[in-house]
């Protein structure tokens, strides 16, 4: 759906672990040599400590945001006028309790609210975008805050091990122009009933069919949403300053990008996969932001998103003259956040890894 541009990305913020484990150590201690990881692109990935989860992931990028729009504003924000928080993950540490609240209360932020945890595997975190975004837009809240968070499962030993990692990233959404940092112009979805990846009540791991994870999961609807939306707004890749897809692994988002026309250039500063691993819901949001780190001025990114299940979401934001102020007051880059990393022992993230269940 075309937008009328007025609303979008005012603020955003990224909280990474501050540790890592290479694929080669994973895979030295199940007697191999890495090669899995090497084959799909990812020579590290984030490892969340046993005193984080998905909320405290999740508190600390929006605190970032928030710390961020202060700065921006040249005066201290009003935590009562962001109206509705929306927090995607599939490791909300409870089943039945809403993480949200958690967040709300530890941000200080008002009791007027439209409140709720989204969980559609790794589209959940863009899911709360789509649904910030369209309160603002339709007037239900002043300003919205989007928040893709995880700390990604994996069996020991399987090949989702190699790339499950942990982080979050958060938007503050609104709809003054003099704050829009990255305007929307359109945003369209795409679902159908693809069983790729699940996890049923009382499991510990997911289990995953990797005969869909390709076709028909990952590259027809990501594919499809992309390219719905391009024809809607009329655009070709050419057009687009940078393009962020999915990244369950660093092949899957090249091989895709491919097939719709983008070159590696437009590609690579999303691909942050490669050194901190899928952060599932976060995977889109990080990459999102790992963009806007290093956008100029009316700049065109196109990002989709896909989820488990299957679906994806489609957005085209449009980077703003705000930007370049805003940049005066980035605190800590995902590339920072990044380069700080410290690698751990296999039995050191084994521990962590075992503390999340």
């Amino acid at each position: 759906m075309k937008l009328d541009g007025k609303s979008g990305i005012i603020s955003y913020g990224a909280s990474l672990p501050v540790v890592m484990i290479t694929t080669e150590e994973i895979g030295h201690a199940h007697g191999g040599d890495g090669t899995p990881g090497k084959q799909l692109g990812v020579k590290q990935k984030t490892v969340a400590s046993l005193d984080e989860d998905a909320v405290t992931l999740a508190t600390a990028a929006a605190l970032q945001a928030l710390t961020r729009w202060s700065k921006f504003q040249q005066k201290k924000s009003a935590p009562e006028d962001i109206q509705a928080v929306f927090i995607g993950s599939e490791s909300h540490p409870y089943a039945v309790k809403p993480s949200g609240t958690i967040v709300k209360q530890a941000l200080g932020l008002g009791h007027v609210m439209a409140l709720a945890d989204l969980q559609f595997a790794c589209k959940a975190g863009t899911q709360a975008l789509q649904i910030t975004l369209s309160y603002v837009q339709s007037g239900l809240a002043k300003y919205g805050l989007a928040i893709g968070a995880d700390t990604a499962q994996s069996r020991p030993g399987d090949i989702l091990e190699f790339t499950a990692g942990a982080g979050a990233a958060a938007y503050i959404v609104g709809s003054d122009v003099s704050q829009v940092i990255a305007k929307c112009l359109g945003t369209v979805s795409v679902a159908t009933d693809t069983p790729d990846f699940w996890r049923r009540p009382g499991q510990e791991y997911p289990e995953h069919a990797g005969r869909f994870s390709g076709e028909p999961g990952y590259f027809w609807h990501v594919r499809t949403a992309a390219e719905l939306l391009l024809n809607e707004l009329a655009l070709k890749p050419s057009q687009l300053d940078y393009c962020v897809f999915h990244t369950p692994n660093a092949k899957f988002p090249q091989a895709v990008a491919q097939q719709l026309g983008f070159t590696p250039e437009q590609l690579a500063p999303a691909l942050i996969v490669k050194e901190i691993g899928n952060t599932y819901a976060a995977a889109s949001p990080l990459a999102l932001a790992a963009v806007l780190d290093q956008a100029k001025p009316k700049q065109k990114i196109l990002v989709v998103s896909y989820g488990s299940g299957s679906g994806s979401d489609a957005f085209v934001f449009e980077t703003t003259a705000a930007l370049t102020t805003y940049h005066k007051h980035l605190s800590e880059t995902v590339r920072q956040q990044i380069e700080r990393l410290k690698p751990v022992s296999y039995q050191t993230y084994q521990q962590s890894h075992a503390g999340k269940h």
